[in-house]
């Protein structure tokens, strides 16, 4: 087994609050390794960009420390890390060209004019927009001025570079093919890249790990394929894809397992974070693990429900049931499946493992 290696950078015992009462980043403890594609996800006002601000130098943090290769950066201004960044609005000047955006950053470490015109060349080259040298930000399509704003974020060679809502103003198209253009990369260049969203398919696409914040905590630290299938509480579960919520008590516990009283339907769900036998639970079940008209004794849970609404998305029917009392719990069909010719108001079958089915603390939102 190899040694892991040191944090890149580090967040030690971070607070951060604006009016000495309310903390807005709470106790924040993160590592991140050499030339991992970090992504802080939440909503709006959960501390992931007071984060982002704090590591670029923009804020200060007001308890703890932060420190890159190992050296503290609290008192360091921002215009001596090292640091790259990109933000949504661009932030290119208007009055030069595109070259001279690109080589802004480069003059400013007086690196020679030959050697910034070789790298102003390369990162163009990276962004695929070589011929597009002379041109103004005015004369560039949004999804161009983005590539700019890469451009010269990765000019210098940074090894670290911060990425605020890069793509929040561009077009769902556009959007998802710069997603797959900042992941390669990243993956060809091997820095280490910090990445604050609030679009949580953003995150999954993109990311080595994410950081699910909330009210200045992170939720939880996982990659993307874990926090997906293994939320380890309720927020995490509603924040990240779509997901069925059933409220009830926990009936009984056996080990690994549990039964859940949901108005009066008993539910064969996973142990995760509920506090024993009595105790309130937030079941979480994501609607293409739901299987429809499974055979007897295929899965331990298995209930009558009615279809009360259906949408056609192509490759899957999105399907509204009324079931354990909850007339808001959606079963993706698989076009394939052999189910297409179900109707809305007819009586059907639902199932699932209790494996799928996760017991979590009390919802609260």
């Amino acid at each position: 087994m190899g040694e892991t290696p040191e944090p890149f950078v580090r967040f030690k015992d971070v607070q951060k609050t604006y009016d000495g009462e309310i903390l807005v980043v709470k106790n924040l403890n993160l590592d991140i390794a050499p030339g991992e594609f970090l992504t802080m996800l939440g909503p709006s006002g959960s501390g992931k960009t007071t984060c982002l601000m704090m590591l670029a130098g923009f804020e200060t943090p007001t308890n703890g420390q932060i420190l890159l290769g190992g050296n503290e950066l609290n008192t360091v201004p921002p215009h001596k890390r090292g640091i790259g960044m990109v933000f949504q609005n661009y932030a290119l000047f208007p009055h030069m060209s595109v070259a001279e955006n690109l080589a802004f950053p480069l003059e400013v470490r007086r690196m020679s004019q030959a050697d910034a015109a070789a790298k102003v060349k390369r990162a163009l080259d990276m962004v695929e927009l070589g011929e597009f040298g002379a041109r103004r930000p005015a004369q560039l399509s949004g999804g161009q001025q983005q590539r700019v704003a890469l451009a010269r974020a990765l000019v210098f060679e940074p090894d670290l570079v911060l990425m605020d809502e890069p793509l929040g103003a561009l077009d769902k198209n556009l959007r998802e093919q710069m997603q797959y253009e900042i992941k390669h990369i990243h993956e060809n260049l091997g820095m280490t890249v910090v990445y604050v969203t609030h679009d949580q398919s953003e995150a999954l696409t993109m990311s080595d790990r994410i950081a699910v914040f909330n009210d200045g905590v992170i939720q939880q630290l996982a990659r993307p394929a874990d926090l997906y299938e293994r939320p380890e509480n309720a927020f995490v579960a509603q924040f990240i894809g779509e997901n069925n919520k059933l409220i009830g008590k926990v009936d009984q516990v056996d080990g690994d397992t549990c039964v859940v009283d949901v108005d009066g339907y008993k539910i064969r769900a996973l142990n995760v974070a509920h506090e024993g036998v009595g105790s309130s639970t937030t079941l979480s079940l994501r609607p293409e693990r739901v299987s429809l008209a499974p055979s007897d004794g295929e899965v331990p849970n298995n209930f009558d429900a009615k279809v009360l609404e259906l949408i056609y998305l192509g490759d899957h029917i999105r399907c509204r049931v009324s079931v354990c009392g909850d007339d808001e719990f959606i079963v993706k069909v698989p076009n394939a499946s052999g189910h297409a010719t179900i109707n809305e108001g007819d009586d059907v079958r639902v199932g699932w493992t209790a494996e799928d089915c996760r017991a979590l603390d009390v919802w609260q939102g």
